[in-house]
């Protein structure tokens, strides 16, 4: 049986939505993207590059506010990660070599891989690793909320990193592959200089006299990087193309070899050139929140009968076959299709049926239904009509509030909508478990239980992975059973690249790394 406690060694080893609303507003605000690992480019001519079309350029490129989404194809091919999550989804290891939890999961020693330098030739040592964490917990950005089961984090020497915990976090390793765990230049870490052209430690380096802020990125490869052979591209481009039509003229046009293609576009691009089209079912997933479970500002959801009556009032399929062009899969389920907590069992559990649904609202007392007020964005333009219908058949009337899109996430968070539309990326279930259940974005009132606590606590302290997955599969059932969320469809993604690309996605982590690009062969 698998566990936690110790990794060493290693293997080697997407995400765009399917409408053009949906793609950009899934990639731009969500954290939508791809994992997987791109290796065995070693027999190609060193000079292949990658130009690669984007929604949104990175809002900083400073550890403490990198985000999980498109962006990350930038900021990940220029700083080196802890580990990194493979095309499985499982766990390898980068910076750090091994590791090993002891046997009560409160500390955690990273061995990090001799020899390693920043861009400036400076070496990256585990005092870089320590400053950087200890910057992350102590600076309120992206990153803090991923520390928050950290006490403290030593230096043992040159090249051991000990992590202390107050309590055991399941999440942390898989953190420690993204964003949370990116190594900074201790020196250069909190200069003016960090937020647009840092010194770091990844594969490539930022071309700063070719790449244009908020537009155009160029990165090159270095020639002393330690996983070097890793990389086949000798060049990375990254084009920030907020404009669907745009981004894909640039593709039918050569500019760009990668970008996202609509399902409704698919056929014209497939018919005007020559390309590879990789399609990811499960990308992200599209669900209205029922947030206000303690019926704060909405008494009636409340009321377990009331979250199930609007699950039962979706016609999931209809969703998919309308909005996606059948680009996506219906569920029921919050966690991702090819994570440890699904469970094809729960698909069942709520069958389009309107008259059960009118049947629930009126022994929970809403005979009549109630109005709600649900924030109109990007997010959630495209689903509104379809939403309003659904409930609106059984009585619940929508009164849709227009968000700028730059308050999207604000607007959620603040407590003021009791239930609200979002997509959020499919990711490894250690990443989803917290984040659908906890973060401020997702569970703006607070809400909780103690049994659903109990759980989430069980499943964290469990170090053996066959044993958590069981756990989270339980509080996967919790969460369907009461009704937490009335999810829609696991969203799938069309990525299409020019001849010579070949994409490596297979669904099971979705976060926009360049390893998940090879030379075809």
């Amino acid at each position: 049986m698998k566990n936690l406690l110790t990794r060493g060694g290693g293997r080697r080893s997407g995400r765009i939505a399917t409408t053009a609303v949906v793609l950009a507003a899934a990639m731009a605000f969500t954290g939508c993207g791809a994992d997987g690992g791109g290796s065995g480019g070693q027999d190609q001519p060193a000079e292949k590059i990658i130009r690669i079309a984007v929604t949104s350029a990175p809002r900083s490129l400073d550890p403490v506010q990198l985000d999980a989404g498109q962006q990350s194809y930038i900021w990940a091919s220029i700083y080196d990660t802890l580990v990194y999550i493979d095309n499985e989804g499982e766990l390898q290891p980068n910076a750090a070599e091994s590791w090993k939890y002891s046997d009560d999961g409160l500390t955690l020693t990273l061995n990090l891989r001799p020899g390693m330098t920043f861009s400036t030739g400076a070496p990256v040592t585990a005092e870089a690793v320590k400053k950087t964490m200890d910057r992350n917990k102590e600076t309120p950005g992206q990153q803090q909320d991923k520390f928050v089961a950290v006490k403290s984090v030593d230096a043992i020497d040159e090249v051991t990193v000990r992590v202390n915990f107050s309590k055991h976090d399941a999440a942390f390793l898989y953190n420690m592959g993204m964003d949370g765990g990116v190594i900074g230049d201790p020196a250069t870490l909190t200069t003016d200089r960090t937020a647009t052209d840092p010194v770091t430690s990844g594969p490539y380096v930022l071309d700063k006299g070719k790449s244009v802020q908020g537009s155009t990125y160029v990165m090159n490869r270095r020639d002393d990087y330690w996983n070097k052979e890793a990389y086949p591209f000798k060049t990375v481009t990254v084009r920030v193309l907020a404009d669907q039509t745009a981004a894909l003229n640039a593709l039918r046009s050569k500019e760009v070899d990668v970008s996202g293609v609509p399902g409704n576009q698919l056929e014209s691009v497939k018919a005007g050139g020559n390309f590879n089209v990789f399609h990811n079912p499960t990308s992200s997933i599209g669900f209205i929140n029922l947030a206000d479970r303690n019926g704060k500002v909405l008494k009636p959801l409340a009321d377990v009968r009331v979250r199930q009556a609007i699950n039962f009032a979706l016609d999931r399929k209809g969703f998919v076959d309308k909005l996606l062009s059948g680009a996506g899969t219906p569920s029921v389920q919050q966690f991702n299709l090819n994570g440890a907590a699904y469970d094809q069992k729960l698909e069942d559990k709520y069958p389009f049926d309107v008259e059960r649904a009118k049947k629930l609202l009126k022994e929970a007392g809403y005979p009549n239904g109630f109005d709600v007020s649900m924030p109109s964005t990007v997010l959630s333009q495209t689903y509104e009509p379809s939403i309003s219908q659904a409930l609106g058949d059984i009585g619940i009337k929508v009164n849709w509030e227009p968000v700028p899109p730059q308050n999207s996430t604000a607007a959620v968070v603040s407590g003021k909508y009791p239930m609200y539309f979002f997509i959020s990326s499919a990711t490894v279930t250690q990443r989803e478990i917290p984040r659908q259940l906890g973060s401020a974005t997702m569970n703006p009132f607070k809400w909780s239980t103690p049994e659903l606590d109990g759980l989430v606590e069980k499943a964290n302290s469990e170090l053996n992975e066959e044993k958590q997955a069981e756990i989270y599969k339980e509080i996967n059932r919790y969460v369907v059973e009461n009704a937490l969320f009335a999810p829609l469809s696991f969203i799938g993604a069309n990525t299409v690249t020019s001849p010579e690309i070949k994409y490596l996605n297979k669904g099971a982590n979705n976060f926009s790394t360049i390893r998940l690009f090879d030379v075809a062969k």
